[in-house]
């Protein structure tokens, strides 16, 4: 078994969040799991966020769309592969 998961670092959150909704958009079809977590609520939101993401789908494209989202300022990207031997 083997899985796929991309951790997304968004700093200021407010202004980046556009930029990296539209890439995720764009790929959609690759995300089979999204969490989005911060700090704070309402009038008290954290301005840096974590996206983790579980990924379906080729590997490739996992990669063109690491390249898409650290090519974003304030915005950092790790793909994490996990295999289980048979």
């Amino acid at each position: 078994m083997k899985k796929s998961v991309m951790l997304i670092m968004v700093d200021h959150r407010k202004e980046r969040a556009g930029a990296v909704q539209k890439v995720l958009t764009t790929w959609g079809c690759l995300i089979k799991t999204r969490l989005g977590i911060h700090n704070g609520a309402l009038d008290q939101c954290s301005e840096s966020g974590l996206i983790i993401l579980e990924l379906a789908g080729d590997e490739q494209k996992h990669e063109q769309m690491k390249e898409r989202l650290i090519a974003l300022p304030k915005v950092k990207t790790e793909l994490i592969t996990l295999e289980l031997p048979d």
